[in-house]
């Protein structure tokens, strides 16, 4: 089956580029209430799902025991910019686990935020796994290992207990195999697994209602996605879409980036999950294809709908600033 094209960049007035996709919008009963291009494509999916992995972290009691509010759960779950508030939260992450950077097994990168990089840079500084946009949820995976009473070298290995435990969280609340054959490395050297895209929209289904879960899981996956919500810079930065579009509906929508285009997001208020793909992995049109699929779901709210249609046309600039272009959804969104 050959996705449809979700996305269309323009040139003045032309079509330049074009890109295909697919999207899933699942209740938490498995009940599809839309569904573009093929949801059944197996698709790692990257960062988009920090969340379910940091269940863990709350559900083994960690959280609790070093203190994390929601400051440190949503850094658990973010794929941040590297500027200074992050870097040293997770930093003071690690203290209370009595660690530092040199535990981290995610590897370091400059800042992605330029800003960030050129203050680094200009202070004579080089990045560690604290730059590293997973260090809060590596952090989150030391700190559990250490209250489990659990080894933690070699935690971001497949056959590590923590990391059994993860994939435990996965399987159990996307409803997917999450099978040796489908396993890859994602970029922070963790275990990803490709499984169906629909079955990413039924897990934050899931995760916004408990439906399905046990009384503890139901609390921890409420207890993270309200995190992320209230502190959306924490789990990306200064500018990132993610964060432009969960302070457009403080405390209502809930949305994960991921790399190569992947898109997961939760409307606890409709009980509603979503994921997308866009396959060409291209990340701006992919931030396109998720405020396209808000504005469509939460229409009955004309103000918040608006919002969110102003981020589906981002402008295309020239090098001077000006405007010569903009991305915009096909009609397959109407």
């Amino acid at each position: 089956m050959t996705n449809p094209v979700l996305i269309e960049v323009l040139r003045g007035a032309v079509v330049e580029s074009a890109h295909r996709g697919a999207v899933a919008v699942f209740d938490a009963d498995g009940k599809v209430l839309w569904e573009l291009g093929d949801t059944a494509r197996p698709v790692f999916p990257r960062s988009a799902v920090k969340a379910i992995q940091a269940l863990p972290l709350v559900e083994s009691g960690a959280a609790e025991a070093f203190g994390f509010g929601d400051r440190e759960l949503a850094l658990a779950c973010a794929s941040h910019s590297g500027e200074l508030a992050h870097v040293e939260l997770a930093q003071a992450m690690l203290a209370k686990a009595g660690l530092d950077k040199t535990a981290l097994e995610c590897g370091a990168h400059w800042p992605s935020s330029h800003e960030a990089t050129i203050a680094l840079a200009r202070a004579g500084g080089a990045p560690n796994a604290l730059h590293n946009n997973c260090s809060g949820k590596h952090s989150g995976f030391l700190c559990t290992c250490v209250h489990a009473g659990i080894a933690h070298r070699g935690y971001v290995k497949a056959s590590h207990a923590l990391q059994e435990m993860v994939r435990d969280a996965m399987q159990a609340v996307t409803g997917a195999a999450h099978d040796v054959d489908r396993c890859g490395t994602d970029g922070c050297s963790i275990p990803t697994y490709a499984v169906p895209l629909r079955s990413f929209a039924l897990g934050f289904a899931r995760m916004a209602t408990g439906v399905g879960f046990e009384p503890v899981r139901t609390k921890a996956a409420r207890r993270l996605l309200a995190a992320c919500m209230a502190e959306p810079f924490l789990v990306a930065g200064t500018g990132r879409a993610d964060v432009a579009l969960m302070q457009a509906a403080p405390g209502r929508i809930f949305v994960k980036t991921g790399a190569e285009g992947v898109y997961c997001a939760a409307l606890p208020e409709l009980g509603l999950g979503i994921a997308l793909k866009c396959d060409d992995g291209a990340g701006r049109a992919a931030e396109v294809m998720i405020a396209a699929v808000l504005a469509k779901l939460l229409r009955s709210d004309t103000a918040l709908a608006a919002k969110l249609i102003e981020q589906t046309n981002p402008a295309i600039e020239s090098r001077i600033g000006t405007k010569v272009g903009a991305l915009r959804p096909t009609a397959a969104f109407s």
